[in-house]
Order: structure tokens, then C-alpha cells, then sequence
């Protein structure tokens, strides 16, 4: 009977809970592109795949209206997060090998494709190729500390201190003369990170759907094109979600032999959700709207001695609101400088601010913000800070 009444009726915005819609089923949708990946279909044939099996999922799979926000963040945000995996799983296999401790690691990155390959045997144990993509990879654990803190609304109990287990990697760094940007997400990169406080204090991954190739004399070359990114963040006072679209640019410019600046800046348009952290009887309280949004990425590598990263994202939701008259100003900083001490061995000094001015009508003028200090370990891959060498 649910099944008949969803095909009638009208697609709605749902009111589960934030985790559950921006996170839950963004993961539900890459474990859909994760099957359709892993069993050789491109990936576009697996985004079809994917936005099929959510509409599947929003009409025969649940008794509740069909949800548009749920189709946005399952069938397109979804494949964002599943490519990422996907690539990354296959990377494993390919510097690695097919032993059991590397399938056990794909299984963790993407559960649907080490399912593939133990369900089927050899019929899907072909390796996904990265065409030799230069990449950089790091994984950074350590602790941070408050630095300041405005609560605004929110009710939540602050943790002032946390524990962080921070991962992030970007896949096919531009300047190999040798590696071509045919396929979609042959440059990614993908960021997550654990806390003591909040389980999942982000998810972000953002990646080239299609672009061309440029230079600009004999030391800059770069990418731009179209690409699509999925951010999941919670800093403890407010959390926002994007599932979006953007132009963009991802480039290197070698400034001397051993210094080098590379980046990326995107524009573009998202769905994205917004709200305070309170009461677990408040976690339906947030608002989703399209929203503008911008980022800029800088790193400053050093050879092989330190780096100095700067990130900043911006998101302006507006009609925010049951009211549909407010509108919110997310921005977002993550400054870090590290610098390798032994082999792949380092120390990272981190700084992170997030800051969500509001307004609506019925509350006023809302500022939440909260910047935190840290000290990290830091293990880098095997390309140490990520410098690609072209001459």
C-alpha cells in the first residue's frame, strides 16, 4: 500500500535526522556506485545505477513519502563519496597486491567492491588502473584544544579538548605529461577525519568530472573543468552538508627547484543543509536550501621538508528556514604547517575556525563560531609532500 501511495504522490523535504540524511545515506549511495563500479560499469553507467537504486529505495524501500533531499544526497552525493572510495580501494591493490590484508583494506574503504571480489572470485578481480596518478596521501593523529569559542544557540555540552585521527589524499596531481584527465575523478581529493567528540567531525571529497588539460609557460601546468564534491562537517556548535557542482581549477606552479605552490579554486552551486547542534530532541533542526558556494585550496611545498596548507570553503544558504525568509553564511578555515622529521615521519601544527552567521526572523542576528589548536603526528605516503617533477 506504501509502494502505490509513493507513486502518486508528490516528492517531499524529509525530516530525519541530520546525520541520517547528510551522512547515512550519502554512504548508502556509494555502496550502490561501489557495486556498479567494482563489476565494470563506467562511471557514469554507475551514477545511473546509483540514482536508480535511490529512487527504488525512496518508493519500494521505505513507507514514507519519497524524499527529494534523500534523492539528492543518495544518487548524486552518493557517487561523489563512492568514486573516491572506489579509486582509492583499487590503489590499495595496485601498490600493494592482492593479499588478505590488503583485500581486508579495500573491504574497509569500499564494503561493496571487497564484496564483489570475494562473492565472485577472479570474474571481478580485475584492478581499476590509475594510469600512474601522481598522488599525495597523508594520515595525521594528535589532539587540539579550543582556542575560542562562541556557542550561540547551541545547547550542546563543548568537549574543549579532543583526540583526531585526520586522513586526506589528492589523486592525480597535475604535471605528469604522461597522465590524461579522460576519465571522471582522475583528480580527486578526499579528506576525513575522527574525533573524540563527535565520531565524524568531516567527510569532503571533491572531484573532476570532466576538463582539459593547460600550461602556462614551462613551469605551470594545471586542469580545469567541471566537478562534483560531498562535505560532511559537525565542529561541535553548528553542522552543514553540501552535495554540489562547480567550475573550477586545479593547478602547479613551480616557483624555483625545490619549491612549488599547488591549488585548487572551484565556484559553484550546491543543496546543502544547515543547523545548530542541541538537545538529541532538537536533531531535526536544520534547514536545506540551494546554496552558492566557493573554495580555495593553497599548499606550499618545500621539497622535501615542510609544507603549508591553507583551505577555506564558504557556503551562503539563502530562504533559510521554516520561514523561508533567513539565510546563513558558513566559512570554514583549516591552516596547517608540517614538517618532516624522519624518512615519511613529521609534526603538524594545525589550526582550524568555523564560523556561521544567520539571521532569521523570529531569532535575530545568530553567530556561532569556534577555532581549535592542535599538535600532530603526521605519517606521509610515499610521495612525502606531493611535488610532481616534470622537468
Amino acid at each position: 500500500s506504501s509502494i502505490r501511495r509513493n507513486l502518486r504522490s508528490s516528492w517531499v523535504v524529509d525530516r530525519d535526522p541530520f546525520k541520517t540524511n547528510q551522512l547515512g545515506h550519502p554512504y548508502q549511495g556509494s555502496m550502490y556506485h561501489g557495486f556498479a563500479r567494482s563489476a565494470g560499469f563506467s562511471y557514469w553507467e554507475s551514477l545511473a545505477y546509483t540514482f536508480a537504486g535511490s529512487i527504488f529505495w525512496e518508493i519500494a524501500g521505505e513507507t514514507t513519502p519519497p524524499s527529494r533531499n534523500d534523492q539528492i544526497n543518495t544518487g548524486i552525493g552518493g557517487t561523489f563519496l563512492g568514486e573516491a572510495l572506489f579509486r582509492m580501494a583499487n590503489l590499495v591493490l595496485e601498490n600493494g597486491g592482492q593479499t588478505f590484508w590488503h583485500e581486508l583494506g579495500v573491504a574497509a574503504l569500499s564494503p561493496s567492491t571487497g564484496f564483489n571480489r570475494w562473492a565472485f572470485g577472479d570474474r571481478y578481480k580485475n584492478i581499476f588502473s590509475s594510469n600512474g596518478a601522481e598522488y599525495y596521501s597523508r594520515l595525521q593523529l594528535g589532539f587540539s584544544g579550543t582556542a575560542n569559542n562562541q556557542p550561540g544557540t547551541s545547547t550542546t555540552q563543548l568537549k574543549r579538548n579532543e583526540a583526531l585521527a585526520d586522513f586526506s589524499v589528492d589523486y592525480g596531481l597535475p604535471g605528469n605529461p604522461n597522465y590524461g584527465y579522460t576519465r571522471p575523478f582522475d583528480y580527486f581529493n578526499f579528506q576525513a577525519t575522527a574525533s573524540s567528540a563527535k565520531g565524524f567531525e568531516n567527510i569532503m571529497t571533491r572531484g573532476l568530472l570532466k576538463g582539459r588539460e593547460y600550461e602556462a609557460g614551462k613551469d605551470y601546468r594545471g586542469v580545469w573543468g567541471l566537478y562534483g564534491s560531498f562535505d560532511y562537517m559537525a565542529p561541535q556548535l553548528f553542522r552543514v552538508s553540501s552535495t554540489a557542482l562547480s567550475l573550477g581549477t586545479t593547478a602547479q606552479w613551480r616557483l624555483s627547484e625545490r619549491i612549488a605552490l599547488q591549488g585548487t579554486g572551484l565556484v559553484g552551486l550546491g543543496y546543502t543543509a544547515a543547523g545548530t547542534i542541541g538537545s538529541p530532541s532538537q536533531d531535526r533542526n536544520y534547514h536545506s536550501g540551494t546554496s552558492p558556494q566557493a573554495l580555495l585550496a593553497l599548499r606550499l611545498i618545500f621539497g622535501e621538508t615542510a609544507s603549508l596548507d591553507l583551505t577555506g570553503r564558504e557556503y551562503f544558504v539563502p530562504r533559510a528556514g521554516n520561514n523561508r525568509d533567513g539565510r546563513d553564511n558558513i566559512v570554514r578555515i583549516d591552516a596547517s604547517l608540517t614538517v618532516r622529521v624522519y624518512r615519511q615521519h613529521g609534526i603538524t601544527l594545525k589550526y582550524l575556525g568555523t564560523r556561521r552567521d544567520a539571521r532569521f526572523p523570529d531569532l535575530g542576528d545568530l553567530t556561532q563560531s569556534r577555532g581549535t589548536l592542535g599538535i600532530f603526528y603526521t605519517l606521509l605516503g610515499h610521495d612525502r609532500f606531493g611535488l610532481v617533477d616534470w622537468k
